[in-house]
């Protein structure tokens, strides 16, 4: 397997039994250090991946090899194998009970995925010095989503320690779960109590078989079934709410900005009129698009209508959910944008009143499932619509929309 750097194996007794997968998959070179050196070799030798041991009292060590990491570009993963306490922030947990010795490859290579990817887009915003488009420094993860599935008596308690660090989609069901993967985007799923071990076995199985969800952080906070399955990030972390939240979290974050990457890196490919955060236009390329519209259809004839889905202020994930909700859903024919206003504005091509109507129910039942911080708070928006009349322009189309978005508001 070949890495833009060497892999560091860092630990504090030699060389651990795990290194041999390392070997066996061809993964070269493979450096090892102990803690004491462990800083100076990442400083030096330009690893492309870290993979540290945990024993012992070697907690401090890792916080501040971690800070070092965190810094570096592009993307240096970092993963403690059998880690105890609770992790810095950017460390991927990884643990060998139970788990095949070829699991820590897949691991490694996941990592090692978005590290290249990560390389890619700086390459490519470094070619192309006409785009303003700049890979955002923001933590990926408040833009990142959690699917929480289960019904037991931790289920409150997991769905506040998650929402406090990231979006929250919760599911009763596995069929429910299900639904949310085909319609939303997901960064990780953390699977709770109150289904059978066949039931998870079942959903784990089919997980494994999709490729669109194979590579998803998978979170079980039980420790019934081995993590047999091909999903090289399915991991257990067992214990309070809190520590199942806190370790699921560089494994989400992970996978946040792989997401956030390949929305850049298509944005970079559409000359930077797609917002790499919601994979929308930008305002400035929805105000074109709409303007050609409008004259097209007062020219050509048929129907245009335009929808405003309002989020409530004091939620701004609302609107990126509500955003990516409605690229991932709209119809190849439709475009539209978010707005600085805290609303999504779409263009619905070719359609009348009362089609964009129900086009509009169907995106917002689907966002009202989100939580953002409590579980009380929802992601339903106000939806207001508008026509395009013989007599409008793009600009009184826009306005005559805004009022009446106003009109309910009041």
């Amino acid at each position: 397997m070949s890495q833009q750097g060497p892999v560091i194996l860092v630990s504090a007794a030699g060389r651990p039994a795990f290194a041999t997968a390392l070997d066996d998959a061809g993964i070269f070179p493979v450096i090892d250090a102990s803690w004491a050196d462990a800083s100076r070799a990442v400083e030096q030798l330009q690893p492309a991946a870290v993979v540290a041991a945990m024993s012992g009292n070697i907690e401090p060590r890792l916080s501040v090899l971690a800070r070092q990491i965190a810094a570096r570009q592009p993307y240096l993963p970092l993963i403690a194998v059998d880690p105890q306490p609770l992790l810095p922030e950017n460390a991927i947990p990884f643990s060998q009970r139970g788990n095949k010795s070829d699991r820590m490859t897949a691991r490694l290579r996941s990592a090692l995925r978005v590290r290249t990817l990560h390389s890619t887009v700086l390459r490519r915003l470094d070619d192309d010095p006409q785009t303003s488009l700049t890979v955002s420094i923001a933590d990926p993860v408040r833009d990142a989503t959690v699917l929480l599935i289960g019904r037991g008596a931790a289920y409150p308690t997991l769905s506040v320690s998650l929402g406090e660090r990231m979006g929250v989609v919760g599911a009763l069901s596995i069929e429910a779960a299900a639904n949310h993967l085909n319609v939303r985007d997901i960064d990780g799923i953390v699977l709770g109590e109150g289904f059978s071990a066949r039931v998870i076995d079942a959903f784990l199985t089919v997980l494994a078989e999709d490729a669109r969800f194979r590579n998803l952080p998978v979170i079980l906070t039980s420790d019934e079934l081995a993590p047999a399955y091909d999903l090289p990030n399915l991991e257990i972390i067992s214990g309070e709410a809190s520590r199942v939240a806190a370790n699921a979290l560089p494994m989400i974050r992970q996978h946040a900005l792989e997401a956030h990457l390949s929305r850049t890196l298509r944005s970079i490919d559409a000359g930077g009129l797609l917002d790499p955060r919601t994979g929308l236009l930008t305002p400035a390329a929805f105000a074109r698009d709409f303007a050609t519209a409008v004259y097209q259809t007062l020219s050509q004839g048929g129907a245009l209508t335009v929808a405003r889905f309002a989020f409530d202020a004091s939620h701004p994930r609302a609107q990126l959910d509500g955003a990516r909700i409605i690229g991932r859903l709209m119809r190849q024919m439709d475009f539209g944008a978010a707005q600085q206003d805290g609303s999504v504005v779409v263009a619905f091509a070719e359609t009348d009143l009362r089609t964009a109507h129900a086009i509009a129910r169907r995106l917002s039942s689907v966002m009202r499932h989100t939580s953002h911080g409590k579980r009380d708070s929802r992601a339903e928006p106000v939806v207001t619509l508008a026509t395009m009349l013989p007599q409008d322009s793009a600009r009184s189309l826009l306005a005559r929309l805004t009022e009446q978005s106003e009109r309910v508001a009041s």
